[in-house]
Parts: C-alpha cells; structure tokens; sequence
C-alpha cells in the first residue's frame, strides 16, 4: 500500500505555476484537497489523509527540486515508512502534455528531483506517477521546465489535472501493480 505521496516542486511564487510544479498543482485538484491541513517539518509541508484505517501522508518538498531527497529521506525514515510504500509525482518531458503515466523504478531521464530522492533512499525502486509536460522544441530543458504553460496548455490545463487527481485517487485505492498495468500511459487530454 502506498503510504507516502511525494509531490516534486520548487517553493518560491516565481515557480508556482511552471511546468516543473505540475505536481504541486496537481494536489490542489485532489477532492479531498480542502481537508487537508499542512504541517511544516523535514524540509517540506506535509499533510494526512485517512482511508479507511490506513493513513497516507502527502510531502511537498520546500527544497528546491535537486534536493528534494533531504526532505523525502528523513520524512519516511521517521514515519517507518519503506521505499516500496512511496509515490513520487513529477513532471516528464518523455510524455506528452495530458498523458499520465504509472510506474515503479526505472531511469532517472535526468530529472534532478528523481535523482535526488533516489540517492537519499539508496534505490530508484519507488512508485512513480509521471505528468506529461512533452519536450521542448527549442530552448533547454532547464529552461523550458522552469516557464509557464503555452496559452494553448493552459485553455486545458485544469481539466488535465482534475482527471490526473482522480486517477490518483483511485490508484490510493487499489493494489499499485495491477494499477500500473493498467494506468502505464493514459492520455487525459487529446
């Protein structure tokens, strides 16, 4: 069972509504999101939902993205909780804006943030929930993840991200491999 939900960003007004916060904005569009109260500790804001009897904690790293492990590491170290009980949320350039993606492990695609979690827990064996925010077609990478959603984007931005919430909410719900078989690429927006 998932336990922890990692949400990659950057604090900072200025980077609150790039692409590289997709998965900070993804949160606000949670059903349950106005219950949610926010606690500051570990290097991040954190809050709790139940279901059930089960608790499941929601981390937004206030580290800056490169670093997000430092506060990914002590966070799950405290609350016992294991690499495999973790889902890390973030933006991905392999995949198309308004497609979603499932998956545990695999590469890092030179996503700082990944890369960060993934050296402060020793593996890459954690769950992922990837947001498409397609490739750039000119310009860096760096630059590109840290600027604001096209006009186009944005007319279907929020509709993106309700669907992309209520699939998570759904994932909380059911057993994450058979999730990922069927959830590997869905397109929320065509």
């Amino acid at each position: 069972m998932t336990k922890l939900i990692v949400a990659l960003g950057n604090p900072e007004q200025k980077y609150a509504a790039t692409r590289h916060n997709i998965a900070w904005q993804l949160l606000d569009h949670l059903s349950f999101n106005n219950t949610l109260s926010w606690q500051t500790k570990f290097k991040g804001e954190f809050a709790t939902y139940s279901i059930g009897e089960e608790k499941i904690f929601f981390l937004k790293p206030q580290t800056y993205m490169n670093k997000s492990g430092e506060s990914v590491q002590p966070f799950a170290h405290f609350f016992k909780i294991k690499f495999d009980e973790i889902l890390v949320i973030h933006d991905d350039i392999e995949l198309d804006f308004g497609v979603v993606g499932f998956k545990t492990g695999g590469g890092l695609a030179g996503h700082n943030g990944l890369r960060s979690v993934a050296n402060s827990l020793g593996t890459k064996d954690f769950k992922r929930m990837r947001l498409g925010i397609s490739r750039p077609i000119h310009g860096t990478v760096e630059a590109y993840v840290l600027s604001k959603f096209s006009e186009d984007e944005l007319t279907v931005l929020t509709l993106y991200l309700e669907r992309a919430a209520k699939l998570l909410e759904l994932c909380l719900n059911e057993n994450f491999d058979r999730f990922e078989n069927k959830y590997k690429k869905e397109v929320l927006i065509k």
